[in-house]
Parts: C-alpha cells; sequence; structure tokens
C-alpha cells in the first residue's frame, strides 16, 4: 500500500465516525439545549435535571440509527476487504 492509499483509508475512516456518532450526538445537543431553556424559564438550578433525558434520549437515538449505522460500518468494511483482495 502507497502513502496516498493508506491516507485515504484514515480519511474515510474518520469521515465514517464522524457520520455514525453524529446522529447520537445531535440528539443529545438539541435535549440539551431543550432542557436548557425549560431551566432558564422556569428558574430551576438542578444541575443534575439534563442528565436523564439526555441519556433517555442518546439511547432511544442510538436504537432508531442502529441501522444506518450498521449499513455505514458494513460498506467500509466491504470497502477495506475490496482494497485488501485488489493489494
Amino acid at each position: 500500500m502507497s502513502g496516498a492509499e493508506v491516507l485515504d483509508l484514515g480519511r474515510d475512516a474518520i469521515w465514517i465516525t464522524v457520520l455514525v456518532a453524529a446522529g447520537p450526538m445531535l440528539v443529545g445537543l438539541v435535549v440539551g439545549l431543550v432542557v436548557s431553556l425549560l431551566q432558564t424559564l422556569t428558574q430551576i438550578q438542578e444541575q443534575t435535571l439534563v442528565f436523564v433525558p439526555k441519556i433517555l434520549s442518546i439511547f432511544l437515538a442510538i436504537l432508531l440509527f442502529l441501522p444506518i449505522m450498521g449499513g455505514l460500518l458494513g460498506g467500509f468494511m466491504t470497502d477495506i476487504f475490496a482494497r485488501i483482495a485488489a493489494f
């Protein structure tokens, strides 16, 4: 494998990681913002109030996005195996 192929494979791996993590992280961001807005509007200053809704929403988002994540990772592995076979 040449240096360019290794860099291309590394770039693809980082991009797949970003795509796989984007769904649950965006859901966690939105839920965190909504809970923070509710805390600000109601003047509740409890710091632990954010964790339970955020954890539950991220868990549900992972269950929802699991087929997409699996498809992305499966396609990436197929690409890696094709590159190994071509080598």
